[in-house]
């Protein structure tokens, strides 16, 4: 569960917490599902690290965490994409669906399953919350005529509408389409609705759960759930009617149980994680209305209890402008990492992007960030430090050091110099609040606090006249260094292994960081 006995004592009360492991909740993180109707976009790349952050955070501190993303792959998007491109349809999604699964590796994800729509037992799934949701009467048939969103594949009201667009896609044409359809009855649960988001903390940030509060109180319509296969084929047929399909998103939003095997439940792993666990989704700020609202009401109708809560992360836009391929500002998760490496776009993505707000990047404030901040930040102070140590230090020295060590008494020994490890409380509440931003800028405070001390004591100099007191401060400069990387670990798990290993040895690793060619 832990390292050793520092980073025991780092993040919390070791006693304490073996006490208190029975009684928590088992939990569970959940993304979105993209669209596969393109590559990886770092939109969700910025997703993925945050959920990827806090679950190895929480099963760091002993928690017992199951972490789900996968693909959605069915809808009108999808197959206009496929057929426009001559390809089959399972042909066009197994392609795209490969390339989402890549950044497992490419960014280092530690997700437990990876759900594809397209999946048979996912498909099953569908169908019985369907059959549910019927069979307590919130599904009906009827005709209706409406301007319809191909980009949300969702039909919209007119309150909705920003200067006659879908605020989503205002560069898309909405259709005026009139068809027979089957609708969920969302009116039934406007009083249900207002009551799940009336607390705080349902919803992450706060002004997105009065987003949601606001558009359910100014009433709810109906919405359309099928579609007919003449118009639109390619998704998962609608129980007892082989003329429709269902809508997409009726099916896609059903993955966050059906990648924990419901209905059928055989292992206990939805009872364990949703229905008796604490249950986390995070999502786009786009998502509010089918994650806090939608899927709430399809999860009450179908008796299953509702998500204990949802995150909603910002955009992140280049320049001062939306990210698109005609503007040329089109910034990839694989051409980041190919540049940066892996560790550090994670490091990019959690330091450097509002956790809720839209952010702005482009590749020069990337180089910039790489360098001062890895290379000449963390990478230099890990190479100086283990440098010393390896020339002056024994590695029992080492452990013994780390294993006496109860409290942290590195401000007595280089004399009363400000530099402290920040306030554990503070970086705790920060990564359970969601906000990697500040939990980051803890650690790298953290960072310059040691640089401060290096340049403040000079252990390289006192080493020629005070030998005993140069060591106790480099016996204190390495331990402090393994809590950095303590800190790290949820962050930017490569580095940390590497100078928690760098540590145990007692030698400087090969550079953190390589310099960016010019």
């Amino acid at each position: 569960m832990f390292a050793g006995p520092c980073d025991r004592r780092f993040f919390c009360n070791y006693d304490t917490v073996v006490a208190h492991m029975s009684e928590k909740k088992a939990k569970y993180i959940t993304t979105t599902l993209p669209y596969v109707n393109a590559d990886p976009h770092i939109g969700f790349a910025l997703e993925m690290v945050q959920a990827d952050t806090l679950a190895r955070y929480w099963r760091l501190m002993g928690e017992d965490v199951f972490f789900s993303t996968g693909t959605d792959e069915h809808g009108q998007k999808i197959a206009e994409k496929a057929d426009s491109e001559g390809k089959d349809r399972q042909v066009y999604v197994d392609h795209f669906a490969a390339q989402f699964g890549v950044l497992k590796d490419s960014l280092n994800l530690s997700y437990d399953n990876f759900i594809r729509t397209t999946d048979t037992h996912h498909m099953a799934a569908a169908q019985e919350i369907w059959k549910r949701c019927e069979a307590v009467g919130d599904i009906y048939k009827k005709t209706y005529k409406g301007l319809y969103c191909v980009g949300d594949e969702m039909y919209m009201k007119e309150s909705e509408l920003v200067d006659g667009k879908c605020p989503n896609h205002p560069n898309m044409e909405l259709q005026e389409v009139e068809e027979e359809n089957y609708f969920f009855k969302l009116s039934n649960y406007q009083q249900y609705l207002e009551e799940y988001l009336a607390p705080k903390g349902v919803v992450v940030p706060e002004w997105r759960r009065k987003e949601a509060l606001a558009f359910v109180q100014d009433g709810l319509e109906d919405f359309s759930i099928s579609r007919q296969k003449n118009r639109m084929d390619w998704g998962v047929p609608v129980p007892g009617d082989d003329d429709h399909v269902m809508y997409v998103w009726f099916d896609a939003l059903t993955n966050y149980i059906s990648t924990l095997g419901w209905p059928e439940d055989d292992d206990g792993t939805f009872s364990k994680y949703w229905t008796e666990g604490q249950t986390l989704q995070f999502a786009g700020k786009d998502q509010v209305r089918f994650q806090s609202i939608m899927w709430q009401a399809m999860l009450k109708s179908a008796n299953i209890k509702a998500t204990d809560q949802v995150f909603y992360h910002g955009f992140i836009n280049s320049g001062g402008q939306k990210m698109s391929k005609s503007l040329g500002n089109v910034i990839a998760p694989a051409d980041m990492v190919a540049r940066y490496g892996t560790d550090a776009v994670r490091y990019m993505l959690l330091r450097h992007t509002h956790p809720t707000d839209d952010s702005d990047i482009t590749w020069e404030k990337m180089d910039e960030w790489y360098t001062a901040n890895l290379v000449n930040g963390l990478g230099n102070l890990t190479a100086r430090i283990m440098k010393m140590a390896q020339t002056h230090v024994t590695a029992e020295a080492i452990q013994a050091y780390r294993a006496s060590k109860d409290v942290n008494d590195f401000d007595e020994l280089t004399n009363g110099n400000p530099a402290q490890v920040p306030d554990l409380t503070h970086f705790t509440k920060c990564v359970e609040s969601y906000n990697f931003q500040e939990a980051a800028d803890n650690i790298w405070r953290f960072i310059g606090d040691l640089d401060q001390v290096i340049q403040d004591t000079q252990p390289f100099k006192l080493i020629k006249t005070d030998e005993k007191k140069a060591k106790e401060i480099l016996l204190a400069l390495v331990d402090e260094l393994y809590d950095v990387a303590i800190r790290l670990e949820p962050f930017m798990p490569a580095a940390a292994r590497t100078i928690k290993q760098a540590v145990s040895a007692n030698k400087k690793p090969e550079n953190l960081f390589n310099r960016l060619d010019s």
